[in-house]
């Protein structure tokens, strides 16, 4: 408010996005959260410049944190419910604090934090026809320990012992990216999965993703590629100790990389799984990366490696699900977007191809008015009925 500096958001010489202060006469940083080892994803300063509100990503879990800058001591903030928070906003009177959060029960609520009184509001839930939002499961993050002993986590909804005693199959849904995040917020139309097929889901938040510093996201770069795959094998080793879940009936799915992880691990782990859903997968990285747009294709190169150079091309061919897919003995579902520009359709024609020659049970989908996931009501509706469909065979037995 003094014009002699601004806060910024920076991972300057730091792992994760820190929150600064900026002297403008000399330009010297000041870390103001260099104590919270996780990164601030949203800020805003009061309008009286008093206090400044921010949300740090903790294991995927939005946490609210107001600071007083005159002192840069960093105040209580209220308890919120498990999930994501956005847009931070203070009002013009510099004490009231409005707020988004999304969570398994809401899908995005307005909230309002009076940093005087630490009186929070809530003003407006999302009605919901014929369904009770609180009945939906709470997540619980859990953690394993990798082949090398790295500590990875995710967040489990477990089916609702009342309703489906004994163990229970596991669907395993790993996100794309690979530089991305599964946060724990509102499942839409997968709470049917956990609600009425009981079936517990675990998203993993394997090495490569985002949200755990730097180094964490580079772990799978490259040649590294498949350590995140082993990251699942250890996540099924994790499931077979819980004695609510169910090994033997274990389903792994996955959207863009996240299907390339659902074929490598149907790969890697075929004895480990009874089935696999693959939707705008890659199946081989070399093909993926010489008919991906132009505009993307360095970019993705960075990440996966560069089929331009021979021993890398060699690498990438050794690790294409394409490849290996006489060790892919369950039943799989492909879904793909015929006008996809990210992941080409070949890419799931290839596969599907080659698994319908060795005779492994395929369903596939290709929409030809689609791209890069099903964005089309009665498709994604389609889609959503034929994996409910696919689950009840080859996850639950039933028909």
């Amino acid at each position: 408010r003094d014009g002699k500096g601004l806060y910024t958001v920076t991972d300057r010489g730091t792992e994760f996005h820190t929150l600064n202060y900026v002297d403008l006469a000399t330009l010297a940083h000041t870390p103001l959260t260099a104590g919270i080892a996780w990164d601030v994803e949203d800020f805003d300063l009061s309008r009286d410049g008093k206090r400044i509100a921010f949300v740090t990503n903790e294991d995927g879990t939005g946490v609210l944190h107001i600071m007083r800058t005159r002192d840069r001591r960093i105040l209580r903030a209220p308890k919120l419910p498990l999930g994501t928070l956005r847009g931070v906003n203070w009002h013009r009177v510099s004490v009231n604090l409005a707020f988004t959060v999304t969570s398994a029960r809401s899908p995005s609520d307005v909230y309002s934090l009076n940093a005087a009184s630490s009186k929070l509001t809530r003003w407006t839930r999302h009605e919901a026809v014929g369904v009770d939002p609180a009945a939906f499961v709470e997540p619980e993050l859990v953690r394993w320990k990798s082949f090398d002993s790295r500590g990875i986590s995710g967040f489990l909804y477990r089916a609702p012992p009342g309703r489906f005693p004994g163990k229970r199959p596991v669907l395993v849904n790993i996100h794309g990216g690979p530089e991305a995040q599964f946060k724990p917020g509102f499942l839409a139309r997968n709470n049917y999965h956990i609600s009425e097929q009981g079936i517990s889901m675990l998203f993993p938040n394997v090495r490569g993703s985002s949200g755990y510093g730097k180094s964490f996201l580079k772990l799978d770069n490259g040649r590294l590629r498949e350590d995140s795959v082993r990251d699942i094998g250890a996540l099924f080793d994790w499931i077979a100790t819980q004695p609510d879940l169910d090994a033997s009936r274990v389903m792994v799915s996955g959207g863009s990389y996240g299907g390339y992880m659902s074929l490598a691990v149907a790969t890697l782990y075929p004895e480990r799984i009874a089935a696999s859903v693959d939707v705008v997968g890659i199946s081989n990285f070399v093909t993926f990366l010489e008919r991906t747009e132009s505009y993307r294709r360095d970019l993705r190169r960075a990440e996966y490696g560069d089929e331009r150079d021979p021993e890398m091309r060699k690498f990438l061919d050794s690790i294409a699900p394409l490849h290996r897919a006489e060790r892919i003995s369950k039943p799989i579902l492909v879904v793909q977007g015929k006008n996809d520009p990210r992941v080409p359709y070949t890419e799931a024609e290839q596969i599907v191809a080659t698994l319908k020659k060795r005779g492994t049970p395929v369903w596939y989908m290709l929409a030809d008015d689609e791209g890069h996931g099903f964005a089309k009501k009665a498709n994604a509706d389609y889609q959503f009925y034929t994996t409910v469909g696919f689950m009840n065979r080859y996850l639950l037995g039933a028909d």
